[in-house]
C-alpha cells in the first residue's frame, strides 16, 4: 500500500516568506520545492501552531477565509488569498478517527486559514487546488496528547492525505532578534538532539517517542521554545509516521535570523 508522506515545515516569521524577505531565502525554495518530492495529494491536513482550543478542532467550512493573525508588517500582508476549499466530509472522518481513539474533537465552520498555513500553502501548492483541512493544537500544550492525536490521523496517509505541521523547530522571539551571538550554538544544540531522536537509524520508535514526550529534558530546549506551541504540530507528525516510518528525513536544515531550522519528512 502506497502511503502519503508526513512533512513537518518551518513555517518562518509572519508573512515574511511570502514577502520574499531576504533572511528566509533559503526557507523560501525550501517551501517551493516540497510539492515535487511528493505525490499529489488527495486532500491536505495542516496541524497549525497559531490555533490552540481545549478539545481539537477541526476546520468545517466549505470556503474557509483569511486570518491575518500578524501586526506591523506592509498593507499587501493583508490582502493575499488562499482560496483552496474546505472538506467536510474529510473534515468529518477526521473527528470520527479522534473520537475513535478516545480524543474530543469538533467541528468549527467559522476558523479561517491562519498564517500557519496559509504562508506555506501558498509557497508549496500555489494552485490553491486541493482541498484543504486545519486542525488544532490542544491548550494543554501535552506532547503526548499530541503524539496520540498523530497517531488518530495515521489512517489519512492510505486515503491519499498529506499530513503537514507547521510550526518552527526554534522558536525564541527575543532570540531571533537579539544579537547575541551565543544564540546560534545554543538552537544548534536543540536542532541536532532534534535531528537524532527523528532521524538516528540505532533509535527504536519507543525510544524516539519517550524522547518527544520528554523534550524539554533536551539541551537548550527551554531556551529554543519558550513556549512549546510551534514545536508540537512535529509530534503530531511523529505519531502520524511512526506506525509506518521507523525514522525521518532532515529535508531541510538552514538559518534563520542566526538560528538552525529544520524540517522533517517521514515516507
Amino acid at each position: 500500500m502506497n502511503l502519503m508522506p508526513v512533512v513537518f515545515v518551518p513555517h518562518g516569521g509572519g508573512p515574511m516568506p511570502l514577502l520574499g524577505d531576504t533572511n528566509h531565502r533559503e526557507l523560501i525554495r525550501f517551501m517551493q520545492s516540497i510539492a515535487a518530492d511528493l505525490p499529489r495529494p488527495a486532500a491536505i491536513v495542516v496541524i497549525t501552531a497559531h490555533w490552540e482550543e481545549d478539545v481539537v478542532s477541526i476546520t468545517y467550512s466549505p470556503a474557509p477565509g483569511m486570518m491575518y493573525d500578524y501586526y506591523g508588517f506592509p498593507p499587501e500582508s493583508y490582502e493575499f488569498k488562499y482560496s483552496a476549499p474546505g472538506d467536510q466530509p474529510l473534515a468529518k472522518q477526521i473527528q470520527q478517527l479522534l473520537q475513535d481513539n478516545n480524543i474530543d474533537a469538533r467541528l468549527d465552520n467559522q476558523r479561517a486559514y491562519d498564517h500557519g498555513t496559509f504562508v506555506p500553502l501558498m509557497l508549496m501548492y500555489p494552485a490553491a487546488d486541493i482541498p484543504v483541512i486545519q486542525l488544532s493544537l490542544l491548550a494543554s500544550l501535552d506532547p503526548a496528547a499530541h503524539i496520540a492525536i498523530g497517531k488518530a490521523l495515521a489512517p489519512l496517509r492510505e486515503r491519499g492525505v498529506l499530513i503537514v505541521g507547521s510550526g518552527m523547530s526554534f522558536h525564541n522571539m527575543r532570540a531571533f532578534f537579539s544579537g547575541d551571538p551565543a544564540v546560534k550554538g545554543k538552537s544548534e544544540t536543540f536542532d541536532n538532539w532534534l535531528t537524532e531522536t527523528l532521524c538516528a537509524s540505532n533509535l527504536t520508535n519507543q525510544e524516539r517517542e519517550q524522547r518527544l514526550r520528554d523534550w524539554i529534558s533536551a539541551p537548550q530546549a527551554r531556551f529554543c521554545h519558550p513556549r512549546e506551541e510551534h514545536l508540537l504540530p512535529l509530534h503530531v507528525c511523529w505519531g502520524a509516521a511512526s506506525q509506518s516510518s521507523v525514522a525521518a528525513e532532515q529535508n531541510f536544515s538552514g538559518l534563520l535570523f542566526n538560528t538552525a531550522i529544520s524540517g522533517y519528512l517521514w515516507r
